[in-house]
């Protein structure tokens, strides 16, 4: 438990004993009382609220309840003093020993320090990547990939029983178009088709997915079923091409997506929610409900999308539920729009026992949340909570000069060329060293320096150097015992100047990092964490190096060897607790 969870107890035990002595109405909540450290490091170690927002419910003075609080507070073995800053806010200095107990607490635990119960066993759903299956995965994939991957780490750390899904977009326009792809390379292996005329094709528009990545599927169609489709009419070899194709393609795309240390735990296919009549029953539900009726819609402005149409549509009233406008769920020829067949998605979702659920999407979706929102409010009766998360592009660069991609012609960077290049590590953390909803430029260059401006190489060489520590000092004191069970009855007295205090103190703060990225669903949070940490560490290496009092191997001074030894193994624990979470492998030595 951090110091931040203890303090926060005392914090309610206090408000409780003010309640018992009738200064404060039983009725008061304790729900929205914060405890974190103040911006500014001259107010405290930790600042709270807790006046401030009870006050208000109360009807007394901040102020005056901040003094009855504070009276509490200073009894406690943690808190050295305590004050009022501001309108109400109190602000504590917590004791040295209280620090020290959080090193202990990290060599106690171990990596799963920072774990919490935030989920309590709370089922959820993370969809992420789902991408069409028309082509290899590309780099703008490999931010959802490592953003949806490590949210679904983060999240079973703090308690939830997440389930991380694929949604196959296999059925409608997108397919087909994909098959007669696949028979135009099918041809060309035949010379029946030229790279030239798949090229014209691909310029007119009469062919949607020409890449040369079709090739190897045209190939190993060739080596199953030989000329078999070659004299055949488009009828006969559509749907037979559509499932090979979609086959082949999902085979790449999960083959890519392991290189990235990527596994999902379910599959769901659109098409076998549309031929098993999941589609019907959602749409019977919105029916039951009274939330379809036909009518025509007024056009968009700007941009009009492709399911909009002048004619009478049959209409779900997802405007009810806070989307702009209502939305089609069958076109005027009677087929199911792509919304009818996520509606009945998330139904399905939802009936699977996930109440809540997280999409993860490219930002080009983001006109599709609120109907889905709205969608999912319909579906489950008010029950079901979805939180979409937009990723927004990847700019790719090469000492600064940009990549241009193109799906269409193939001429784009997969998410295998990524990992071959920088391998899995890199990519997944620098996927994380910016906010989902934040451009983020990435360049190869700047990726595999070893600077502190790469932030993937200065955490991991913050490992890496704690390890290098704890080899030399086993090799010149063969004798000692540095086992975290001795290391944490060290004295951590003797790690007594100001640097080290304030690494123990970030390292007090790991736990409420954790359960603040979880309840956020913001992994990034992670990353950057990590690479302050590994700055505080790295700055009290170079300390060492100006002044021989404070580098972590003293032989002169055993006792303090240990406390420090102590203190730098606390933070390796960290480091790599973090680095689990982001899925990334710590490193012993760096090369």
């Amino acid at each position: 438990m951090s110091i931040y969870t203890v303090i926060r107890g005392h914090i309610i035990d206090a408000v409780k004993e003010e309640i018992a002595s009738g200064r404060l109405p039983s009725d008061v909540s304790t729900n929205s009382i914060t405890v974190e450290p103040p911006k500014d490091v001259s107010h405290g170690d930790i600042s709270t609220n807790a006046a401030m927002v009870i006050a208000s419910a109360a009807k007394v003075p901040p102020k005056l309840l901040a003094e009855n609080l504070i009276k509490h507070l200073e009894a406690l073995r943690e808190i050295t003093s305590a004050e009022i800053a501001g309108p109400g806010f109190i602000n504590m200095f917590i004791s040295i020993n209280s620090w020290h107990d959080t090193v202990r607490q990290v060599l106690k635990n171990g990596i799963s320090y920072g774990d919490n119960n935030l989920g309590n066993g709370r089922k959820i759903n993370i969809e992420y990547v789902s991408a069409n299956p028309t082509g290899p995965l590309h780099v703008g994939h490999a931010r959802g990939a490592v953003f949806g991957d490590a949210l679904a780490s983060l999240l079973n750390k703090s308690g939830f029983k997440v389930t991380k899904e694929y949604y196959i977009n296999d059925y409608g326009g997108q397919v087909e178009s994909l098959a007669h792809a696949l028979h135009y390379r099918y041809l060309e292996v035949y010379g029946e088709k030229t790279q030239k005329e798949i090229d014209e094709a691909i310029e007119s528009g009469r062919l949607e997915y020409g890449g040369k990545y079709l090739k190897k599927v045209a190939q190993d169609l060739v080596e199953k079923d030989g000329d078999k489709w070659l004299k055949c009419k488009k009828q006969e070899w559509l749907e037979p091409l559509k499932k090979f194709s979609v086959d082949k393609m999902l085979e790449q795309i999960r083959s890519d997506l392991e290189s990235l240390g990527v596994c999902h735990d379910v599959y769901i296919s659109e098409s076998s929610l549309v031929n098993n009549g999941c589609v019907e029953k959602a749409i019977s539900v919105l029916d039951g409900e009274e939330l379809l009726y036909t009518g025509v819609l007024d056009p968009p402005k700007g941009k009009i999308p492709e399911d909009w149409e002048p004619r009478p549509q049959l209409l779900f009233r997802s405007s009810k539920f806070g989307d702009d406008v209502d939305r089609p769920v069958k076109k005027s020829d009677g087929s199911w729009t792509y919304f009818a067949s996520d509606l009945a998605y998330h139904q399905n979702k939802f009936n699977r026992g996930f109440s809540e659920m997280i999409n993860v999407w490219g930002a080009d979706h983001s006109g599709y949340i609120k109907r889905i929102t709205a969608g999912v409010e319909a579906l489950s009766n008010g029950k079901g909570r979805i939180d979409i998360k937009l990723c927004q592009l990847v700019k790719l660069f090469d000492a600064g000069k940009q990549f241009k991609m193109s799906k269409r012609s193939g001429n784009f960077v997969t998410v295998k060329d990524l990992v071959d290049t920088v391998g899995k590590d890199v990519v997944r953390f620098i996927m994380l060293t910016r906010k989902n909803d934040v451009a983020l430029d990435f360049d190869f260059t700047k990726v595999t320096e070893k600077t502190r401006e790469n932030p993937v190489f200065y955490v991991q060489y913050a490992i890496a150097r704690i390890k290098s520590i704890f080899r030399h000092v086993s090799s010149e004191l063969k004798s000692l015992d540095v086992s975290d069970d001795k290391l944490s009855d060290a004295d951590l007295n003797l790690c007594s100047s100001e640097s080290e205090t304030h690494l123990m103190k970030l390292l007090a703060t790991w736990p409420r990092v954790v359960e603040a990225a979880a309840q956020a669903h913001e992994p990034h949070r992670i990353a950057f964490y990590l690479y302050d940490l590994a700055s505080y560490f790295h700055a009290l290496w170079n300390q060492g190096n100006d002044n021989s009092e404070l580098r972590f191997f003293t032989p002169d001074n055993i006792d303090r060897t240990i406390s420090r030894l102590a203190l730098i193994r606390s933070v390796g624990i960290v480091i790599s607790s973090g680095l689990k979470v982001l899925e990334v492998t710590p490193v012993e030595e760096m090369r």
